[in-house]
């Protein structure tokens, strides 16, 4: 390395504290209300800064009792040192959730699942709605209940929302979730999106099998479009087993004729119904999210009707003319193949098709967008997505 370039290299003795406190102060332009933001003192302050100074051998900063004004050299470090802060940010968040932190929050939140039978279906009910509960609702969305075309459900939406709609199809293996439950997730869509989401509480097998939850979602969509959103306001999204419903929707308002959503996003898609339970399982935080829960559920949910049904099979279903698509999956999920496989088919189909893989080790981690940075990260792009096939 030439003796230029290691001139250039940054100080060992550079510190991260002393960096950020020089953000605040330039942006600020003022001691006081930086050391108020920072909650240090402002001799505490000063002394950081002129560290800073030291270590990099320059003045940034011009200070009297008047004024705090940035010199060049200050004004060439803010233009660069806030977007490297955020670069080491985003790696440490990382690193943190790569390193098991963040999942083992994720697990502890599963506890209400535990010794559960995969037979009780109340049980398995209300430990979800526990689950759901945990989730905090996001302060600046409202809520309200409307009879959608038949079917109870809730929208969620800011103060001011735009025109896009978003038509949310909750998962739990069809047995299991709730608009009531999928609050939190529809809330931070709804704040994604800028706009409003329906979440219908389609009617759960085995009470009822299919197709009761695809005629009620179906007559939901029929209302939406029949109020003051278009077909090309609205955008379909669903959650694991509410994914493969989505799809089922889709295919179904295509055979038919009927006018199509703008596009779709899935999370974390559970599409391949005839996938056989695994004898292992990683330990993910709820039973019922399991290959193996969820195939339960899927028995109770298709009572008899065929497998190769292409409603119920979009891996092996005539996918030409579906409108865009976002898959949104994790790394960590064994349901993972289903994403890819949906991907390559739709694609191989000409729809256009984007598969975004994230890494973590949840199925469903779009519910845990308040802690989880990967899921706000999903969020927000499914966000831009939505706006952008809608636009």
């Amino acid at each position: 390395m030439s003796d230029e370039a290691l001139r250039g290299q940054t100080p060992d003795s550079l510190e991260l504290r002393h960096l950020r406190a020089f953000v605040v102060v330039a942006q600020e332009l003022n001691f006081g209300r930086a050391a108020t933001r920072l909650f240090v003192s402002q001799s505490t302050l000063s002394r950081q800064i002129a560290a800073l100074e030291r270590v990099l051998g320059c003045v940034l900063l011009r200070r009297s009792t008047q004024y705090v004004a940035l010199t060049p050299a200050g004004r060439t470090l803010l233009d660069r040192v806030p977007a490297v802060l955020d670069d080491l940010d985003a790696a440490v968040r990382a690193t943190r959730s790569a390193g098991g932190e963040l999942a083992e929050r994720v697990r502890r939140l599963g506890d209400q699942f535990a010794d559960l039978t995969y037979a009780d279906v109340e049980a398995l009910r209300a430990a979800a709605e526990r689950h759901y509960a945990l989730m905090p609702i996001p302060p600046e969305i409202t809520y309200a209940p409307v009879n959608a075309g038949g079917v109870p459900a809730l929208v969620a939406g800011p103060a001011e929302p735009g025109r896009g709609w978003v038509l949310l199809l909750h998962g739990g293996a069809y047995t299991t979730g709730s608009a009531y439950g999928f609050r939190s997730l529809a809330g931070a869509l709804a704040g994604a999106v800028h706009g409003r989401v329906l979440t219908p509480d389609y009617r759960l097998a085995p009470e009822h099998p299919f197709p009761t939850a695809l005629d009620d979602v179906h007559a939901a969509y029929t209302w939406l479009i029949s109020q003051d959103a278009a077909p090309h306001d609205v955008v379909l999204a669903g959650d694991t087993s509410g994914a493969g419903l989505a799809l089922s929707l889709l295919l179904r308002l295509k055979d038919r004729g009927q006018p199509l959503p703008a596009g779709a996003v899935l999370f974390t898609p559970y599409v391949d119904l005839s996938a056989a339970a695994r004898e292992t399982l990683p330990d993910l935080p709820a039973p019922s999210a399991t290959r193996r829960g969820a195939a339960w559920g899927v028995a109770r949910y298709l009572d008899g009707h065929p497998l190769d049904d292409p409603l119920v099979d979009p891996l092996h279903a005539d996918l030409r003319g579906l409108p865009p698509m976002l898959i949104q999956a994790a790394a960590g999920d064994e349901g993972l193949p289903d994403a890819e496989r949906l991907s390559g088919h739709a694609r191989s189909q000409g729809v256009d098709v984007r598969l975004e893989i994230y890494p973590v080790a949840a199925q469903s981690f779009h519910l845990y967008w308040s802690f989880l940075p990967e899921a706000a990260d999903a969020l927000a792009q499914a966000g831009d997505f939505v706006r952008t096939v809608s636009a």
